[in-house]
């Protein structure tokens, strides 16, 4: 299969293997953003065939995860309305809010429906014009113009049962809190591949400057990973810090033009809160002034919910790179995936999940 095989290939992956040992001279440590990545890092069990001196340090880059748990609790009681129909990406359904989660709300009686494209959500609402129907948008540039697309589509057809609970990410304001915190040992970067296929990689040169890492855009396979890897170790052995893009059969420097018309159209930036961390300047999407009658929190004046988190979970510190989720004393013991403390268990992109899955409980 074409861009997959050829990037799981053995005999290229040890000849980078074999450049990364002989460039090597000193312990590095390297985080990969995305959670995809660290699934295939896990998976294939590339920290197991590095230089030691080479440590792999797992991201905040799953939206799933950094979701939090006030607005899942919206999520929750939004769905539960009586005259709601309730959309959402399927691994969304097992991310626990503080007292539920909306797989429990679906069980308990609320029309809610797993969708694979926010355009579905547009059609039932055409459909189902006696009904308020809501998308819980959730992810990172990765995801947000196909919402951003359906919100606009929304507004020219003049649908108004739609609306959008939105839990959009930005992945630079979230790396300049990483190495902002006075924890941080990461000395560079393996950036998400899809988000600069959207977004570019412009936006990571002055965090290049500014805190002197590189950071290489990377794909998503073990070759992928291993060549990204190789990149990064080099630029730290010669004592460089820019930006270069391994991920170059997909992201250009300047993205997707088209796709960034859209986003600025319908979005603007404002601050987030990210699930375990805090909130974090200007990290997120919101609805532009025109678009802000499609806001769920808005129209269904859910912006009073405020939950603490679930203080025997640690996934701020897993998702910051402090800890690697095995260090948690609740991992696969009152922690597992059917029955998580916290959404990094449970999200396909999640580091707790992927360690719960390919590694299995230390004894």
């Amino acid at each position: 299969m074409k861009y997959i095989d050829e990037y799981r290939n053995p005999e290229a992956l040890k000849k980078y293997l074999a450049l990364i040992n002989k460039i090597t001279t000193r312990p590095w440590k390297i985080m990969e953003v995305c959670g995809g990545q660290t699934h295939s890092i896990v998976k294939h069990r590339l920290q197991d065939i590095l230089p030691p001196e080479i440590e792999l340090i797992h991201g905040p880059g799953c939206p799933v995860c950094v979701t939090s748990l006030e607005l899942i609790d919206k999520a929750i009681e939004i769905a539960s309305l009586p005259n709601v129909t309730f959309c959402t990406f399927g691994d969304m359904l097992r991310v626990p809010g503080s007292e539920s989660t909306l797989m429990k709300a679906k069980a308990e009686g609320a029309d809610i429906r797993i969708l694979y494209s926010p355009l579905d959500s547009l059609k039932l609402a055409r459909e189902m014009p006696n009904r308020e129907i809501v998308f819980f948008g959730v992810g990172f540039e990765t995801t947000a113009p196909a919402i951003a697309m359906t919100i606009h589509q929304a507004e020219v057809q003049k649908i108004t049962n739609f609306s959008v609970l939105i839990s959009h990410f930005l992945v630079p304001p979230a790396l300049e809190a990483v190495l902002s915190s006075p924890k941080c040992v990461v000395q560079g970067f393996l950036a998400a591949g899809h988000v600069c296929t959207v977004m570019g990689y412009q936006e990571y040169i002055p965090i290049c400057e500014k805190y002197r890492v590189p950071i290489v855009v990377t794909g998503f396979e073990p070759l992928d990973i291993v060549e990204g890897l190789y990149m990064c170790v080099k630029q730290l052995e010669e004592g460089r810090a820019e930006v270069d893009n391994q991920y170059a059969r997909s992201v250009r420097k300047n993205g997707n033009t088209e796709a960034l018309k859209i986003l600025k159209s319908v979005f603007k930036i404002v601050d987030q809160k990210w699930r375990g961390i805090g909130e974090i300047s200007h990290s997120g999407f919101g609805l532009s002034e025109l678009y802000r009658d499609f806001d769920a929190e808005l129209r269904f004046q859910v912006e009073h919910i405020v939950k603490d988190e679930n203080k025997a979970c640690i996934s701020a510190e897993v998702l910051q790179g402090f800890k690697k989720p095995h260090q948690c004393p609740a991992f696969g013991k009152e922690c597992t995936p059917e029955n998580p403390l916290g959404a990094p268990m449970v999200s396909t992109e999640g580091a707790c999940a992927a360690y719960y899955r390919y590694q299995g409980v230390p004894r």
